[in-house]
């Protein structure tokens, strides 16, 4: 088994990384603030990282918004902006170390090869890996990608919220980091972009709490130091789901939410766990957040169900 720590760190970096796919909605708000309260109540820095992999999808405009919407929440970061879309040099040199120890191997199957012989447990919505070209690349085949060795390996890290937590890599299989047109897969990108600034502190949604043994996993083939994790709960739509972009947006482009910013400021402290105060109804955002920065601690967040 192998069990990771982050290590013990005298300031923490957290960061923020949204995707211009799409405005901000109250999800994104709730991620936004939690990650920044962990980071500023340690006497820390906040990171904005625009999230730019998915370059078919991704637009300025949606990038402008972004951040004219944190500002307007007076969530504001430090340091220079980063996006995924500058870091391709270092994911190439990173996908190299792997494949020069022999961790990673190229993969000729498609998806629906896949689902037809696949029948173990799979990872969030992601068909397990069955292992077909894991000892070789067939003849008659060309890669579609290339995959992960992961050796059947159980992963074991501790989140502040959900406590410890265990992946067994026999029921997911190996996974793909790169695609056979030279796209680099998520679960690499992230891990080398929050190395590359240094990050000891990654706050984010629930419905990423399944991508993070693979991250573990890389950090640990990489060599690197593995940030301190905390999922925070998932705003839920009407009937239970996950938000897409297009519900409760927080976004200037709303006019349904204008004059509304110290409102919504206030639920989303309250819905990670802060009661704010009666003197501080009303009051504007950076009254809020300095309040909040005293207030917090991750033990106030709510509990896994």
């Amino acid at each position: 088994m192998l069990c990771m720590c982050a290590d013990t760190v005298s300031q923490s970096i957290g960061r923020f990384a949204p995707s211009p796919t799409g405005p901000l909605h109250t999800g994104s708000l709730v991620a936004a603030v939690g990650s920044w309260l962990l980071a500023k109540t340690r006497g820390g820095r906040w990171l904005l990282r625009i999230d730019d992999l998915d370059r078919d999808r991704c637009r300025t405009a949606f990038e402008d918004d972004i951040l004219r919407t944190l500002e307007r929440f007076g969530l504001l970061w430090d340091g220079a902006i980063t996006r995924q879309s500058g870091n391709t040099a270092a994911y190439a040199e990173a996908f190299e170390r792997l494949r020069q120890c022999g961790a990673v191997y190229p993969c000729g199957c498609s998806r629906a090869e896949i689902a037809r012989i696949a029948s173990a447990p799979h990872l969030g919505e992601e068909i397990p890996y069955p292992g077909t070209c894991r000892a070789g690349l067939p003849a008659e085949r060309v890669p579609r990608a290339w995959r992960l060795r992961t050796q059947g390996a159980m992963v074991t890290f501790d989140d502040l919220r959900h406590g410890r937590m265990t992946h067994d890599f026999a029921n997911s299989g190996d996974f793909v980091i790169r695609r056979a047109e030279g796209f680099f897969a998520y679960q690499l990108a992230v891990v080398v972009d929050d190395h590359l600034s240094g990050i000891n502190q990654v706050v984010r949604g629930d419905d990423l709490l399944d991508s993070t043994p693979r991250q573990v996993l890389l950090h640990h083939l990489l060599g690197w130091p593995l940030p301190q994790y905390c999922h925070l709960p998932l705003v839920t739509g009407p009937h239970g789901g996950k938000l897409s972009k297009r519900d409760n947006t927080v976004s200037l482009a709303d006019g349904r939410v204008a004059g509304q910013e110290s409102a919504l400021l206030a639920w989303a402290l309250e819905f990670l766990g802060l009661a704010v105060p009666a003197a501080l109804q009303g009051a504007g955002c950076n009254a809020l957040l300095d309040w909040a920065q005293t207030a917090f601690s991750w033990e106030l967040l709510p509990r896994p169900r």
